[in-house]
């Protein structure tokens, strides 16, 4: 079992390939409320969470809808990709703006787990190409977050995440 001890209130970025089980994760260990998804997103704004044309518009509402719980000082997990520094860079300073710790959750998973795991999804179909490319991108993603302000990096793969647990402090209090 892995342990993820992390502080609440924080900015937690889930950083994986599609098909990785970040949405899985996220659903099973926080509140709804708590999590923001690219995904949702792009629904909320053209009814099709799998149209990337209107990707500029749901990051900027993920940015936004980011803010607010950050200055609400509210636990808050991005579910997207998150696999450059570019996507990674604003959340970090939004969080930095508001003096809160900032943790990735790293979902190292092969690239063959991610394509069956995209074979099986009921409600969206990720291009095979998208997948593989992202899984070629994780590990420049993995080199590049040891210089970022991360107060933690949590890497998760096959063996640990089925198992990994969520402990969260409040001001120093284990809960």
């Amino acid at each position: 079992m892995i342990r993820i001890e992390i502080e609440d209130p924080s900015l937690i970025l889930l950083v994986g390939p599609s098909g990785a089980g970040k949405s899985t994760f996220a659903a099973t260990h926080f509140q709804p409320t708590e999590i923001i998804s690219s995904d949702n997103c792009r629904a909320m704004i053209c009814d099709d969470q799998s149209d990337q044309s209107v990707t500029p518009q749901a990051f900027g509402l993920l940015h936004h809808i980011t803010r607010l719980r950050m200055a609400g000082r509210r636990l808050s997990v991005i579910d997207a990709t998150n696999l450059h520094t570019r996507a990674r860079k604003p959340l970090l300073r939004i969080a930095g703006s508001f003096s809160l710790p900032v943790y990735a959750l790293v979902f190292n998973v092969s690239l063959e787990k991610c394509l069956a795991n995209n074979l099986n999804r009921g409600h969206r179909f990720v291009d095979e190409q998208a997948i593989r490319h992202h899984s070629r991108e994780l590990l420049l993603a993995i080199e590049q977050m040891k210089t970022e302000k991360f107060n933690g990096v949590f890497v998760l793969d096959e063996n640990n995440v089925g198992s990994a647990k969520i402990i969260r402090t409040f001001q120093g209090h284990r809960i």
